[in-house]
């Protein structure tokens, strides 16, 4: 049996690692370097955490993510997991961090409530009088996605696994479990499994019914001097409440401060757009007051373009068609997922039921 897969973000590079573990030859493509830094696992960090607002399905699948990344962090030798813990603000009744709150208290997971003066004392970069509570939990933290990557493709090479960077698949023979790159070379294995993200539509334009490609942005700030260290020992922020519906991820391990949010998020092509406007990192900065305050201090490092797809739910999409899977850890939510995510696939192609990986992607129980 010799698998391909298609697309070296995390679910591939995880599929790949899964599949080697257990004794199947794999051929990994990609169609850039390792890691890419056009792909959406190609930034420097990404959360994972408990909370899950609305979500529950997938709430209740973040041990599973727990232990798969465990176990890979003990196959590279190293983790690459900042355990910062996470934070939620709510501003408004029922926005988006009260919604996160109640998932938390449903779930019966542990966390601890704040004043809106006690979040500013110990997060002195809010300002107390735009929330109406804060809340931090130590169940949660940032994955460093460059140096996984980076680490998962040394040691696929190092077991001896094929890893093709620079290789461009611009077709898939599902019922042949083929595929053609762009120098016309076809390649064929026992079955192939896509994970190519916001590229998926090019290989596959049907599937334009149940995914949506749209491009979006983060910026990347320094702080002001006085509030520096504060930030470098901050929670990751899930969500600061109101109307922002934005994410913060702190400066650790030689990682920048993170700003993202879906202001900028529209339909696009995943080649489209990918040099960033001018201004829109001060656009992007200063849409997160409240509830910060002086966000014109923040200095504009840089803006990085990303590209997802989305489903119409937001829960993950997996399809089998013949010898062929397909695959989209969607929605922006996917990446805390990369490592089991590659572990269903192999217990999929191994025990020949795919229909069980295809359950617990989309989480739906």
């Amino acid at each position: 049996m010799t698998i391909l897969v298609v697309g070296a973000g995390i679910s591939g590079l995880s599929t790949a690692w899964a599949l080697t573990k257990r004794g199947v030859p794999v051929t990994l493509f990609e169609q850039g370097p390792i890691p890419n830094p056009l792909s959406a696992s190609g930034d420097q960090h990404r959360i994972i955490r408990r909370a899950y607002g609305g979500q529950g399905g997938y709430q209740r699948r973040i041990g599973d993510a727990y232990s798969a990344w465990d176990e890979m962090w003990e196959d590279l030798g190293t983790k690459h997991l900042v355990d910062t813990g996470f934070m939620v603000m709510s501003q408004t009744e029922d926005d988006g961090g009260e919604d996160y709150r109640r998932g938390l208290v449903e779930g019966g997971y542990p966390f601890e409530d704040l004043t809106p003066e006690e979040t500013a004392a110990r997060f002195p970069f809010v300002a107390p009088q735009t929330i109406r509570y804060g809340l931090v939990s130590d169940e949660g933290g940032v994955l460093l996605c460059q140096k996984i990557a980076a680490d998962l493709r040394d040691w696929l090479r190092a077991q001896g696994t094929e890893v093709r960077e620079n290789a461009e698949v611009t077709a898939v023979d599902t019922a042949a479990g083929s595929l053609t790159l762009a120098d016309g070379q076809v390649l064929k294995g026992d079955h192939v499994i896509v994970t190519s993200g916001a590229w998926t539509l090019g290989l596959f334009p049907k599937l334009a019914a149940s995914l949506t490609t749209y491009r979006t942005a983060v910026v990347y700030l320094t702080p002001p001097p006085d509030l520096a260290e504060v930030w470098e020992r901050a929670p990751a922020i899930l969500d600061p409440g109101g109307p922002v519906d934005g994410y913060i991820l702190p400066p650790v391990a030689g990682t920048g401060l993170k700003f993202g949010a879906g202001i900028h998020k529209y339909k696009a092509t995943p080649d489209q757009d990918r040099t960033p406007k001018t201004g829109e990192g001060e656009v992007l900065r200063n849409h997160f007051s409240p509830p910060f305050s002086r966000i014109e201090e923040y200095r504009v490092d840089g803006v990085v373009t990303c590209a997802y797809t989305f489903t119409a739910d937001e829960h993950f999409f997996a399809a089998t068609e013949d010898r062929a899977t397909i695959v989209s850890a969607c929605s922006g939510h996917g990446y805390k997922f990369g490592a089991v995510v590659g572990q269903k696939l192999a217990d999929g192609i191994v025990s020949s039921n795919m229909a069980s990986a295809q359950t617990w992607l989309e989480a739906r129980d």
